[in-house]
């Protein structure tokens, strides 16, 4: 069965949801919607897809929506979608405010309709072989996780003003893996950052640079450093350590090949950034999607992991602000 989708936002990233939709013939694309109205003929144009409104994209004809658009929209589009009964794919964050994203989790619970939440890093190929190896015991009782991830290059200042600071939009992603990964709800954070690469940052009140440690109830901890700069490409690294040995995802690079010589020995440079590290990543993903869609699966990560997410970003935010550790209730 080809399912009908409709992609509402038509920037960086609902191209690259897009393109995955294109490569799989379960998919199609049937209608772009976006506040910019070149982007979406820009982007229906490349996929064969039609260009529409928001309430066209939510009624009839269409069988599921993708939400890539600005993270202030996702709570309100979520809960149209709800109303209108179309399953839903999400972006992160769910939303940039803790109590907003809740109320609507509420609504998508009190609705039945199914969602993924886009936390694409859970259907990384090195990633998910880690958790397979994890979870079959390969490493005995998880004691320590360490994440690693850094940006090559930092955004813009338009950007950094509209993101949600770096917490609830880069470190999510690492909220999201780290609860994943340790099998037990965080209890406690301590966060410390500085804006080190961009005195921009902190200009706009946010920072660049960031190490978080997280401990759940159990005692188990998790560190992740952040960085919004890697000149040497965009670092991606997980680190599991047990009571039976440890487990490691180091970084793809853009080859295999390696050169040996009198110099030394060079390998080839990391993967550029999100686009080429996690490609493998968003194909899976929405093909995860088009099962939940077919009834054979219920989402690897749904709205309250959205919620979750952004209650350990807010956490750290607060750690960060106040020089404490923020216990979670």
């Amino acid at each position: 069965m080809t399912h009908r989708l409709a992609l509402i936002g038509a920037g960086r990233i609902g191209r690259v949801h897009a393109a995955a939709i294109a490569d799989n013939p379960r998919a199609h694309l049937a209608l772009v919607a976006d506040v910019s109205a070149a982007a979406a003929a820009e982007v229906a144009e490349k996929f064969a897809g039609t260009c529409g409104t928001v309430a066209e994209a939510l009624g009839e004809g269409i069988d599921a929506v993708l939400i890539c658009s600005s993270t202030a929209t996702h709570s309100e589009l979520i809960e149209r979608a709800c109303a209108a009964g179309k399953p839903i794919f999400c972006e992160k964050p769910l939303d940039l405010d803790l109590a907003r994203a809740r109320q609507c989790a509420a609504r998508v619970a009190r609705s039945g309709v199914p969602l993924l939440m886009g936390f694409n890093r859970r259907f990384d190929p090195h990633f998910a072989s880690l958790k397979s190896q994890m979870d079959r015991g390969a490493v005995g009782r998880v004691e320590m996780v360490q994440i690693t991830s850094r940006d090559p290059a930092p955004p813009s200042a338009a950007y950094i003003r509209t993101s949600g600071g770096l917490f609830r939009d880069m470190a999510i992603h690492d909220f999201d893996m780290a609860r994943w990964l340790l099998g037990e709800e965080p209890v406690e954070v301590y966060a410390n950052g500085s804006a080190l690469v961009d005195p921009v940052f902190g200009e706009c009140g946010d920072i660049d640079s960031a190490f978080i440690t997280l401990r759940t109830a159990g005692g188990r901890l998790c560190a992740i450093s952040n960085s919004r700069r890697a000149v040497y490409g965009y670092d991606q690294r997980i680190e599991v350590h047990g009571s039976g040995g440890m487990i490691t995802a180091a970084n793809p690079r853009e080859d295999l090949v390696q050169v040996s010589d009198a110099g030394g020995t060079r390998l080839a440079k990391l993967e550029h950034f999100f686009l080429e590290r996690y490609a493998a990543a968003y194909r899976r993903e929405l093909g995860h999607f088009l099962d939940i869609l077919d009834g054979r699966a219920s989402p690897l990560a749904g709205v309250e992991d959205g919620v979750r997410a952004l209650q350990l970003a807010e956490a750290a935010q607060a750690s960060l602000a106040e020089s404490r550790m923020v216990r979670i209730a």
